[in-house]
C-alpha cells in the first residue's frame, strides 16, 4: 500500500515536471505531424488498463488518417502506412511522450505492463490477465526486452506471429515484473530506459550511434 502511494506521488511529480520542461518540443513535435501529412497531431487509441477499464491512450501520430481502417492492427518495421515525421517519431519513441497525460490523469504509471487493445485483451488467459492489476506504463520490463518489437514483426503473417509467440512472452515477462514489484525496481527500470533511448557513441567513432529502441507497442496501429 505504501509503495503504491510514492508510486503514484512519483508519477504525478514526474508527468507534471515531464510535461513542463518538455512542453516546447512537444509543441515542435505537434508542429511537425501537422505539417508532414494531413490530419490531427495526436492519435487517440482505446486501451484496457488497470481492472480492466478502458481509457483513450494518447500518441502523435505517426500513420496517414484511417490507417487503423486499412490495414492489419499489427504495425511492423517498414510498413508503408508510417509517414515521413512517423518514421523518425517511432525510431527516437518520443511519440509516445503525450502519455505523460495519461500518467498525470491516472490511467497509466511510469513503469508498468504496457496497455493493449481489447482485442488482444480478450485473448488473454485467466492468469495473463492478472497483468491488469495494476496500472499499465509507459515502460517497463516487456518494453525493453522487445524494444525492436517492430522489426520482429516484419513477416508476412505478423499478427499471428505476435497472437502466438511474441505476446505470450512479453505477458509472461510482466508477470515475473508484478511477482517482484518494488518502487526500488521500477526506478531501475526508468534508468535503464533512458540508457535505451540515449545515443550510444559507436566503438572507436565517438559518434552516436542513436537510440536502440525503446518502450512502446509495436503490435498496434498509431
Amino acid at each position: 500500500m505504501i509503495g503504491d502511494v510514492c508510486r503514484r506521488g512519483l508519477d504525478l511529480f514526474a508527468s507534471v515536471v515531464g510535461l513542463t520542461v518538455l512542453s516546447p518540443i512537444l509543441t515542435a513535435i505537434g508542429v511537425l505531424v501537422k505539417l508532414d501529412s494531413p490530419g490531427p497531431v495526436f492519435h487517440v487509441a482505446e486501451r484496457v488498463g488497470q481492472q480492466g477499464r478502458t481509457f483513450r491512450l494518447y500518441k502523435f501520430r505517426t500513420m496517414a488518417v484511417g490507417s487503423d481502417r486499412t490495414g492489419p492492427r499489427i504495425t511492423p518495421a517498414g510498413d508503408s502506412r508510417i509517414t515521413r515525421a512517423g518514421r523518425f517519431l517511432r525510431r527516437t519513441k518520443v511519440d509516445e511522450l503525450p502519455q505523460l497525460f495519461n500518467v498525470l490523469k491516472g490511467d497509466m504509471s511510469l513503469v508498468g505492463p504496457r496497455p493493449e487493445s481489447p482485442h488482444y485483451v480478450r485473448l488473454y488467459t485467466p492468469l495473463q490477465r492478472e497483468v491488469l492489476r495494476v496500472r499499465p506504463g509507459i515502460t517497463g520490463a516487456a518494453s525493453l526486452e522487445y524494444r525492436d518489437e517492430a522489426s520482429l514483426l516484419a513477416s508476412a503473417d505478423a499478427e499471428t506471429r505476435y497472437i502466438t509467440e511474441i505476446m505470450p512472452r512479453k505477458l509472461s515477462i510482466e508477470l515475473e515484473y508484478l511477482a517482484g514489484r518494488t518502487l526500488v525496481g521500477d526506478l531501475r527500470l526508468m534508468l535503464r530506459t533512458i540508457l535505451v533511448l540515449l545515443p550510444v557513441p559507436r566503438p572507436g567513432t565517438g559518434q552516436p550511434k542513436g537510440p536502440r529502441g525503446g518502450p512502446g507497442p509495436g503490435a498496434s496501429v498509431a
